[in-house]
């Protein structure tokens, strides 16, 4: 009887022990079998997620494309319009110096409506006419014209009378400026700015029609002062070295006195 009894004790324990390993195995099973869906699940939520942002980028690139290729038309347009402008521009300047005649000399003559014995006068003594007046300015680089505006009506007898003279002596340059014995210094400024206009001449020069003018001694101490950039001779007043000045060109007086207030420059005087 004893032994029946220890024998019944030993085999409980055995059994415990085999339910509690049977036991954590089926929990293991069963947890892996539980866990397993739910990683599973969290992966394909995030790669849901990715895949939805890679959606989204690339909407956001391709409506950014899109934009982009409405807005190339215009852009392109805008620099093609700025290129051709510039081209254009360079072509203008290019042309304008181009059409600038080279010369030695550009001389002015002032004239007025009712001169036309000074100017008659001029013509028989000192200024070349026809042929060789041409021929000077071809062999000499020495221009010379006769400098006159027009009336205040336009098309009037006085303006008809220069056109007149003008078709038979061809020495004429017509400015764009009306006549007046009180504008002789705008006279002066816009016969300047012209003559630079039409002429790439080293040197400028302006006199009344009252003036008798050596050319070969003209031509000789010009000829001396070729070195010497920006000289500025003769009675010249204070505004018109103001409009050489404001055009970048810089004014340098041989003799320092003459900057000074007292000195009175005058582009109306005679030279």
């Amino acid at each position: 009887m004893k032994n029946t009894r220890c024998s019944g004790r030993k085999v409980v324990p055995k059994w415990i022990l085999i339910i509690s390993i049977c036991s954590f195995v089926f929990g293991m099973f069963f947890t892996n079998r539980v866990w397993d869906p739910l990683d599973s699940d969290g992966k394909d939520n995030d790669l849901l997620g990715a895949i939805h942002k890679s959606d989204e980028a690339i909407r956001s690139l391709g409506n950014s494309i899109s934009k982009l290729r409405m807005e190339l038309p215009g852009a392109q347009s805008s620099l093609e319009k700025g290129y051709h402008g510039n081209l254009q521009a360079n072509k203008t300047i290019s042309e304008k110096d181009m059409r600038r005649k080279k010369a030695f000399v550009v001389i002015g003559i002032n004239t007025a409506f009712s001169s036309r014995r000074r100017r008659d006068s001029v013509r028989e003594t000192w200024m070349p006419r026809g042929e060789k007046l041409i021929q000077l300015e071809k062999e000499k680089g020495i221009v010379v014209r006769f400098i006159i505006g027009h009336s205040v009506t336009s098309k009037s007898i006085l303006d008809r009378a220069i056109d007149s003279e003008e078709s038979q002596h061809k020495d004429f340059l017509r400015l764009e400026h009306v006549e007046g014995y009180h504008e002789l210094t705008a006279k002066t400024k816009t016969f300047f700015a012209t003559a630079f206009a039409n002429w790439d001449a080293k040197f400028y020069a302006k006199v009344d029609d009252d003036v008798h003018v050596n050319l070969g001694m003209l031509a000789s101490t010009l000829d001396r002062h070729r070195s010497k950039p920006r000289n500025v001779s003769g009675k010249q007043k204070q505004a018109m070295c103001a409009l050489l000045r404001s055009t970048g060109v810089a004014v340098v007086f041989a003799d320092p006195w003459k900057e000074s207030k007292k000195f009175t420059r005058n582009a109306a005087k005679k030279v």
